[in-house]
């Protein structure tokens, strides 16, 4: 049940015929899981927050520093040596007082991801490494929990979603992350943020997609990206999607599934 000021708070959603009332209160009641509060989280967060999600899971073990404020914008010049979860969790609390955080100061490991993940109605994945993604994915796997997960480069950025534990509307399985990309690359063969830079608006670009993914999932309309790599050139300005579907031989949900370290079997 949406309150006189929730109603006016989200009244721009509300007279969306794609949302309106029920799909407000969908939002809600949802919990989403934020994997990362950094250049992908912030404005997930942020934007996920304002459209009314009721609860927000936040997981990251990492403190603010100075070379964080160009492209992380939840967070602030004072917040600098804070538990990012905290000065994100601060933010939302005064940007949608409506909305429940739950703050999670710690890695996700193999140890504790199925335990997190389970705890949620969807996860959005912002990670800044191969191995936590393919360990997310996996793990919403065999959660069965869906699974909206960013990546992003000095000028370009890919995003999708997985339902890989559902089939679709022809009956086969959905592709899991591991159909896309078997395994991750060799270590050292893609350089990380700070020694290859980054645009600072490029994670806006890309966590803002992902949080309207999010929104899309939770409430129901349009087509989403199940079986769709939305992949973005911000240098040419250019967005193109790449289909893909279920591998048989992917080593997840595949026919003979056999998954190893780093990114291997929570």
């Amino acid at each position: 049940m949406l309150t006189a000021e929730e109603l006016e708070r989200y009244a721009r959603h509300i007279v969306l015929r794609e949302v309106g009332g029920p799909g407000q209160a969908a939002l809600k009641r949802a919990r989403v899981l934020v994997v990362g509060a950094g250049g992908l989280g912030a404005p997930v967060l942020l934007y996920l927050a304002a459209a009314g999600v009721g609860t927000l899971g936040i997981v990251d073990d990492d403190t603010v520093s100075l070379s964080n404020l160009q492209r992380q914008v939840i967070h602030t010049t004072p917040d600098v040596g804070r538990p990012k979860v905290e000065s994100a969790s601060d933010l939302i609390q005064r940007l949608n007082p409506h909305v429940s955080v739950e703050a999670h100061p710690t890695r996700i490991t193999a140890n504790n991801a199925i335990d997190l993940i389970g705890r949620y109605d969807i996860v959005a994945d912002g990670s800044d490494n191969f191995a936590t993604r393919y360990l997310v994915s996996d793990a919403c796997y065999f959660a069965k929990r869906p699974l909206v997960t960013a990546a992003v480069g000095p000028f370009d950025g890919t995003l999708t979603t997985l339902r890989p534990h559902e089939r679709n509307k022809s009956g086969s399985p959905n592709p899991s992350y591991r159909c896309l990309f078997p395994e991750p690359p060799p270590p050292g063969t893609v350089p990380a943020c700070a020694e290859a830079g980054i645009l600072g608006a490029l994670p806006g670009i890309l966590g803002s997609l992902m949080a309207f993914e999010v929104i899309r999932e939770i409430v129901g309309f349009g087509d989403g990206l199940v079986g769709r790599l939305l992949m973005i050139d911000a240098l040419a300005m250019r967005f193109e999607t790449l289909n893909y579907a279920w591998d048989p031989a992917n080593p997840l949900s595949g026919d003979s599934p056999s998954i190893s370290a780093p990114g291997g079997n929570p």
